[in-house]
């Protein structure tokens, strides 16, 4: 994970870009136009809850090997002021996005409000791991008909089981909606793109993938 080039940018435009974040469904609505956006200082993860019940280690590994070789070039990732675009030696003809977290505040059926992990699990548990605090882009003020897609797990951090590869059968979240759980999905891919991996589909066929 060595870098070759490294392009930082601003909080400003990492902020407009998440803010301008549409769904997948609901005619593509910009579900953060008019919701608090604003970028955290680092932060122990424990504010945190998560909504997917895994991490790969192998990924978690890539993310603190690319943090190593990132405090090189004098970007921290897991204290950001803004974010990267990065290209690797291994394929320099890919533009990398390096972004914090996205976490978004969320209410959830039994009447707790959230901070739910809504981008970024695997650099969030990366941070965790070495026992460091992390910044975050934290949205509050979503509109309540579009809330995130999953609910947060309910002992958060505690049901994150770390696994060397996906089982071939495997549900990832307990979604909102499972039938059309993508419906409320955020895509950041659109403004960053690649920042949102497409990972092997595992989940029971009753749920719409």
């Amino acid at each position: 994970m060595k870098p070759i080039l490294v392009e930082p940018f601003d909080r400003t435009h990492l902020l407009d870009r998440v803010r301008q974040t549409r769904l997948r469904g609901f005619d593509r609505r910009q579900v953060y136009r008019d919701a608090v956006v604003e970028l955290a200082p680092p932060t122990s993860t424990d504010a945190f809850t998560p909504a997917q019940n895994y991490v790969l280690r192998p990924t978690v590994d890539t993310i603190l090997a690319l943090r190593a070789n990132l405090l090189d070039e004098g970007i921290d990732l897991f204290a950001l002021d803004g974010g990267a675009h990065v290209r690797m030696q291994d394929n320099p003809d890919e533009v990398v996005p390096v972004i914090p977290p996205v976490v978004e505040e969320s209410r959830e059926p039994d009447g707790r409000t959230v901070l739910v992990v809504n981008d970024g699990l695997h650099r969030l548990f990366a941070a965790r791991s070495v026992g460091l605090p992390i910044s975050v882009v934290l949205i509050r003020d979503v509109p309540p008909d579009c809330p995130y897609y999953a609910y947060a797990l309910r002992d958060g951090w505690s049901q994150v089981a770390e696994l060397d590869e996906l089982p071939d059968t495997h549900q990832k979240k307990e979604y909102r909606v499972p039938g059309n759980y993508k419906a409320l999905f955020r895509d950041f891919n659109e403004q960053f793109p690649g920042v949102q991996k497409q990972r092997k589909r595992s989940n029971p066929a009753h749920i719409s993938e």
